[in-house]
């Protein structure tokens, strides 16, 4: 590449806003983790007997209220379409183990990875023993912990037993539902803003 460009590229790297470099960084670092959780995946059951995973309490933690998010558009039976936010990204609210949590469907990530707060709400509580798969961040390293949910429900569309991990305290900001449910429908959708679900 030319020097003349080479500076191009450069100063246009620079003039991004810290904003827009945190976004970034963020994207990167999760897009990490959805990679390297496969691991997570195909040795699953070592792991979790490694991790010592316990078993999904019934929840006794009162209910918290979500931040806004868009309901799903029921269709009918069991479809529902989401809409796209301004930013491109499909937000609503999912019931997971009976709990109603905020949730950025991401057709991208491998598993669906639950946020510290999300999962406590599910009633899953952890030890900070049970952190122990690593995956690394743009941020450095951090450690997730696979757990079985009992179920995951947007609108008419319910299942069951779905495997997930939960990321430490801190370091997601939503809760993130990926492969490990979207590949248990029988069709994921997306066109003109709008992502159709069907299970």
């Amino acid at each position: 590449m030319p020097a003349a460009s080479a500076r191009s590229c450069e100063s246009r790297l620079m003039e991004l806003s810290s904003g827009i470099k945190s976004l970034l960084a963020q994207l990167m670092s999760w897009s990490a983790v959805a990679g390297l959780a496969v691991m997570i995946f195909l040795n699953y059951e070592s792991l979790r007997s490694l991790a010592g995973v316990p078993a999904v309490v019934p929840s006794t933690f009162s209910q918290v209220s979500p931040p806004p998010a868009a309901p799903p558009v029921v269709r009918s039976g069991s479809t529902v379409e989401l809409r796209a936010d301004q930013s491109g990204h499909y937000r609503t609210r999912a019931s997971i183990n009976g709990r109603h949590v905020p949730v950025m469907v991401d057709t991208g990530a491998t598993v669906v990875v639950l946020t510290h707060d999300d999962a406590r709400r599910a009633g899953i509580f952890l030890k900070p023993s049970d952190y122990k798969i690593p995956v690394s961040t743009a941020n450095g390293t951090t450690h997730v912990a696979p757990v079985d949910l009992d179920s995951i429900s947007i609108g008419d569309i319910t299942v069951r037993n779905v495997r997930a991990a939960v990321a430490q305290h801190g370091q997601l900001a939503v809760t993130l539902l990926g492969m490990t449910f979207l590949s248990r429908l029988e069709r994921v959708d997306m066109r003109s803003g709008m992502m159709l679900l069907k299970h």
